[in-house]
Parts: C-alpha cells; structure tokens; sequence
C-alpha cells in the first residue's frame, strides 16, 4: 500500500498548526486574539454533528440487539466502571496534592484578592439545580429540542427510546434501521470532511489562548501546571494503563492509535471536539457499535477522569497557597462531594472551572477567591483535563465490550499491533483490508489465503 505523503497526515498538520499558533500568539498577540473565530467555528461544527452521530450510532446498535436487558446491562455496568475509576482519579488527585504540595510557599492572603473576577463562575455554581435538576435536564421538552440544546445526554435518552422501539418491532422496523443506518454513514462522512479543518482550528484556538494569557502568566504557576500535568500522565499509565494490560491490550498503542483525535483536543481545548472521530475508531478496534453509543457518550457526563484528578488537586493547591487547613473530615468530605459535582461537566472549556467553585462552596473553609489565582492559567488546565477524558471514555468501552465478552480481539490485534506485522504475511494482508475498509471481513479474507484441497480423484474400477 502507497504511503500517505508526511504533510498529508493529519496529526501532523495539528502539530504544524499548535505550534504556528504558539508562535503567533507569541509574536503578535493582539493580532492572534482575532483569530479566536477560527476555533470557534470548527468546535460548532463539530458540534453541530455530534447529536446526529450519537443518534444514529445508538439507535442502530441497540435496534441490532433485540434485547433490552442486554441494553440495561450494559448500561450498569459502564456505570459501575465509571464510577469505581472515577474514584481512583478523586483519590489519585488528593494524594498528588499531598506529595507534590503544588500551594506551600505561596502565603497568600485572600484578602488582598480581587474577587469579582471570578464572581460569574461562582454565580453560575450556585444557581445548580442539584440531582432533581440534572435528571430533569436529561428530558428534553420536545423530541426535537433534544437535537436544538446541544447537550448529549438528552440526544442519548431519545436515541436509547427509539432503538428499543425499533428492536421491540422487529421486522417491521428494519426499514427505518437500514435507513439510519444509511444516514449514519452520511454523517460521518460530513465528520470526515469537517475534521479536514482540524488545523485551521487548532491553529486558531493555541494562537487565541497564548495571544490572550501569554506565555509569560503560566511561569507563576508552572508548579501547579507540572503537578497536574504529571498526575494525569500518572493516572493514565498507572492506572489506566493496568485496566487497559488487564483488558489484553497496551496503553500505548492505543494511544498511538488514537493520536489525531488527541493532537485535536490538545489544539481546542474541548474532548467534544474529537467524540464522533473516537467512537468510529472504537468500532475499527472491535467495539460493537451498541456498546459504543452507550458508553462514549455517557461517559462524556459520568466518566471525567481529568476533571476528577483536577477537582481534588485544585482545592487542595487554593487550601496550600492561602495557608487554610483542612481536616481529614473535610478532605473526605470534598471527595465524596467532587464525586457529585464532576458529574455533567462535560468536554467545554470553561465547565472545570464552574464545577470546582461548586465544589468549593460545600467546602467553605478554602476562600472562595482564591480562585482567581488559577483563573489565569485555566485554560491550559483545560486541555489537560480534555485529554485524560477522553482517554478514559475510550478505554472505558473496550473493557465494557470485553466485559460484555463482545470485543473482536483479532481486530483490536489487527488496529493496534499492525505496524509490527510482516510485509507479505496473512496479519500484514489482513491489517491492510482493516485500513481501507474498517468493516472488512477478516475471515473472508483469510479465506482466499486458505483453499480446500482438492477432491480425491474418483475410485477406478
């Protein structure tokens, strides 16, 4: 198979373009800030696609199924995972805080802070609605309004409900399956043609974010940053990574497979912005797709591993650098209270920051304004946070699908171990028919390899 041009490859135009956006930013920043529009535009975009691709996804899985109790099953257990690994990144965070001890030294006053900066964060914390409001919020008004609020979990809701319906008809509703169907391949096909603007966007959001904080505001606080950093990439290895060893596959590889929807979430700050790329490339890894409209985008809501690991690491960094103390009481109180909070705070920029003063005013011993000393540095924490989230979701559907005993592992060997294959074998032919149609069939392919011998010649008298 011909190579692909370097220049060609889209990881490597978002790489191209992260830096020239650094280097903008750098360079010419009042000229970078206008060049917001940029990633604005793609992250719509991608958006503007995300309710129809979780929509189709979902109904035609669950519509192949025929049966609903698998559908609850599944669903129960992507919830237990969720939230036995969200624990461990609560818990991860709390204890980086602990040995890193990213605030000791600041000796801030908080009185000498300014807190009206962050009075609207804090003002939209308030007015949550608490559980009530968040489960009356996953119910759209209308069935099209689920599409119009741009929110996922309401989309899932409807999706889940229509794919049941059209398992429970049966045959008469084939048709309408095979029509979604259909036009799910259209919309991802439109997700391919809008990933091609990848660069434009990474570009614009890295030359907008170092235009507008600069690189010089993140030196105060690269302890903080570095801490952060080196947790995730801790919680990722360790603890996902034993998950994913576990689950009979490395961590490593699947990063390496799933590298441009990371290089994209890393240039826009948003994981939402790489959901419909990552739930195809699940399905080319051997997830059923019914398992993969399930988990992916419940997980975008119940499964923020990077959110988790930055709750607990940033309350504990404000408590450091203000010289509050907290109680063990008041610690386990946090984690328990962070647990609800990170829920629904998903892949947008921005959303961490309103879910940790949230979790800030039930822990009211850390002053509420100390916020302000990571305002400044929070959009850089952002992507971070985007990236472990949506490692984490994509890990968390291979071990439901395995779970579930429904993961294709030929295809999971074939997609993560293909680069090591020998030219000329039956693994490399089968690796290149995975790569130029995801849904090839394997055993087809063999077959072609692997004739019946001939039949005896006939008994001669």
């Amino acid at each position: 198979m011909k190579r692909k041009p370097f220049y060609k490859i889209l990881y490597v135009q978002v790489l191209v373009a992260i830096g020239a956006g650094i280097l903008a930013g750098h360079l010419a920043p009042a000229d970078a800030i206008a060049l917001k529009p940029l990633g604005d535009i793609f992250i719509k975009l991608i958006r503007m696609i995300i309710g129809p691709v979780i929509f189709c996804t979902v109904v035609t899985g669950i519509a192949s199924m025929r049966d609903m109790k698998k559908v609850g099953r599944v669903g129960g257990k992507a919830l237990l995972y969720f939230e036995l690994v969200s624990t461990f990144a609560l818990f991860i965070g709390l204890l980086a805080a602990h040995v890193l001890a990213p605030g000791k030294g600041f000796n801030v006053d908080p009185a000498t802070l300014d807190g009206s900066m962050v009075s609207g964060y804090v003002s939209q914390a308030a007015h949550g609605e608490g559980v009530a409001g968040f489960l009356m919020h996953i119910v759209p008004e209308t069935f099209v309004g689920a599409f119009v609020q741009g929110d996922i979990l309401p989309v899932l809701l409807i999706a889940m409900l229509f794919g049941a319906a059209l398992a429970l008809l049966g045959e008469a509703g084939k048709p309408v399956a095979e029509l979604i169907e259909a036009l799910s391949k259209t919309f991802f096909r439109i997700v391919h043609l809008i990933t091609r603007l990848a660069p434009l966007g990474a570009f614009g959001a890295m030359a907008f974010t170092i235009g507008r904080y600069g690189i010089a505001s993140l030196l105060p606080m690269m302890k903080l940053i570095g801490a952060f950093y080196l947790t995730a990439f801790v919680f990722v290895i360790g603890v996902l990574g034993v998950v994913t060893r576990l689950c009979g596959f490395s961590i490593w590889r699947f990063l390496g497979f799933i590298k441009d929807e990371l290089l994209i979430v890393l240039g826009t700050s948003t994981s939402e912005a790489a959901l419909p790329q990552l739930m195809e490339k699940l399905e080319r890894l051997g997830c059923p797709r019914a398992i993969v409209g399930l988990v992916v985008p419940t997980g975008y809501s119940f499964n923020l591993d990077g959110t988790n690991l930055y709750m607990t690491l940033a309350v504990l960094f404000l408590a450091q650098a203000t010289n509050t103390h907290l109680s063990m009481t008041q610690e386990a109180t946090l984690l328990a209270v962070t647990m609800l909070t990170s829920k629904g705070s998903t892949g947008v920029t921005g959303a961490g920051f309103i879910t940790l003063a949230a979790s800030l005013s039930v822990v009211p011993t850390v002053p509420m304004t100390a916020m302000v000393l990571i305002l400044g540095i929070d959009r850089f924490m952002s992507e971070c946070r985007a990236l472990t989230n949506i490692i984490g979701n994509g890990v968390a559907a291979i071990v439901v699908a395995a779970w579930e005993h429904e993961l294709d592992r030929e295809r999971l060997r074939l997609a993560l171990g293909s680069r090591r294959l020998r030219a000329g074998s039956g693994d490399s032919a089968d690796a290149a028919a995975l790569e130029a149609n995801p849904n090839a069939n394997l055993n087809a392919n063999r077959g072609a390899a692997f004739t019946a011998p001939p039949a005896p010649p006939p008994n001669l008298r």
